[in-house]
């Protein structure tokens, strides 16, 4: 490839942001002609050819890549010290083409329509509401964990293997498909991640990739949240990008499964994210509301986060700051704060279709 083209090519990094933002300010665009247009077709074609495989194909590319990027980096190390421009030329080059296949294989969808939008959901809900919601869902959340149980104090465990979670996952959202069709999702393509250390020691419980839409999960979290950490991933996978919307996908489509233990899951999902936003609010209310929780319930609470802080490490912080910046520049200006933004979905969602 000779220099003209490698130049015009990293340089064509700046178009295209500028045409990326330009289209993000026109969401109904993105949403008619992308979301719903372009992007089915690209995500049902790349979870064919690679949903079958039981390796994922998009980690083994990762690796490959890094290992060559090292590799070039050490083989022509001399020469990048005596002459950088060429370096930094090429590092613009990959970025070029790394941003355009990134948004045309599905990151505009962070640009498309807001799901509330979509719903006819209100905006915003006031802590009367959050408490009424909250207080309605720590009596679900009780009652499930006793239905299963018969003991108020014994922690919930869920039998089945990820790879049947992975199926009644999939049955769930084949069910409530037929309430919501743009939640409609065939040709899976759900792996558990062969970087799940890695993931786990980075703070995620999964991520899509976006180059092969396959849906990663991390494979070390425990089966108590599972179920709805792979239907956030295919939420990813069916054009949704807003960290809480997918989150709300994810509760959505675990919470109406048939099965007694997603139901649960979803149900304690929905309410650590309520709880939380409680105690932001209000302290002794929190404290009130916790002290109401089964002890079972108390008890899966735990066991996540002593999961978590098993693998706290001092890099952690660097991994969530990059997301966050990441989330930023793609349209969602909390950041990483966005994946509790849910609770706005999860409260305005039940006052108009409340569920008992």
């Amino acid at each position: 490839m000779n220099n003209r083209l490698k130049n015009a090519i990293a340089l064509s990094l700046i178009p295209q942001i500028v045409m990326v933002k330009w289209l993000g300010s026109y969401p109904e665009l993105v949403e008619n002609y992308y979301s719903k247009g372009l992007y089915p077709f690209i995500s049902s074609f790349f979870r064919i050819v690679f949903g079958w495989l039981p390796l994922s194909i998009g980690d083994l590319i990762y690796a490959f890549l890094i290992i060559l990027a090292i590799r070039h980096v050490i083989i022509h190390r001399n020469q990048i010290r005596k002459n950088l421009r060429p370096f930094f030329r090429d590092i613009g080059m990959v970025l070029a083409v790394t941003y355009f296949t990134f948004h045309f294989m599905w990151g505009l969808n962070y640009y498309r329509v807001p799901l509330s939008q979509t719903l006819n959901l209100k905006d915003t809900y006031t802590t009367h509401e959050l408490q009424i919601y909250t207080e309605k869902l720590i009596k679900k959340t009780n009652s499930l964990q006793y239905q299963i149980t018969s003991d108020t104090s014994q922690i919930v465990d869920i039998p089945y293997s990820q790879k049947e979670i992975f199926q009644k996952t999939l049955d769930g959202y084949s069910e409530f498909g037929k309430k919501y069709e743009f939640f409609n999702y065939k040709n899976s393509s759900l792996k558990k991640s062969i970087f799940s250390t890695a993931l786990t020691y980075m703070g995620y419980g999964g991520y899509l990739n976006p180059f092969t839409n396959e849906a990663q999960v991390n494979s070390k979290i425990p089966n108590f949240r599972f179920p709805v950490v792979t239907g956030h991933e295919i939420g990813h996978q069916i054009g949704y990008s807003a960290e809480n919307e997918v989150n709300f996908i994810g509760y959505l489509v675990t919470a109406n499964n048939k099965d007694l233990y997603f139901k649960y899951s979803a149900a304690a999902f929905a309410l650590s994210y309520s709880l939380s936003e409680i105690k932001l609010r209000d302290k002794t209310k929190f404290d009130e509301l916790y002290s109401g929780l089964n002890l079972g319930v108390q008890k899966n609470y735990e066991e996540l986060n002593k999961f978590w802080l098993a693998y706290e490490n001092r890099l952690e912080p660097v991994f969530k700051a990059i997301f966050n910046s990441f989330l930023k520049a793609n349209n969602q200006e909390q950041g990483i704060k966005s994946y509790g933004l849910i609770v706005t979905l999860l409260v305005t969602y039940d006052a108009k279709y409340p569920v008992e």
